[in-house]
């Protein structure tokens, strides 16, 4: 019985074609990554980095500064949908906990 070669599988995704396999896996990798953390914690690098070694790019720093600063105001804001969560869950260990236990109960 001759065994036929395995099969790559099919390469899947808009970009497969124009990557390489190591290039799409490490794609792949990045699609799982949540928040804006590393991104925050790059660009903090990098800039420092260009003020070492660029001291007079100023303008490219504070394009840098600026892009750190509306990637962390994204990062520490939230959406209508958890400020509604956020308020029920307060109402609700309000009613159930701390009003009939007496509000006190709750301050030290």
């Amino acid at each position: 019985m001759v065994k036929k070669p395995d099969k790559k599988p099919a390469r899947r995704g808009f970009y497969a074609p124009a990557l390489s396999e190591t290039r799409e896996l490490m794609l792949e990798e990045a699609g799982g990554v949540e928040g804006l953390d590393q991104e925050i914690a790059l660009l903090r690098l990098k800039l420092r980095d260009m003020i070492r070694d660029e001291p007079g790019a100023c303008e490219m720093h504070l394009k840098v500064a600026g892009t750190i600063a509306s990637l962390v105001k994204i990062r520490y804001s939230i959406s209508k949908e958890q400020k509604k969560s956020l308020r029920e869950a307060i109402t609700k260990v309000l009613t159930e906990l701390a009003i009939p236990l007496g509000v006190k109960a709750f301050i030290k």
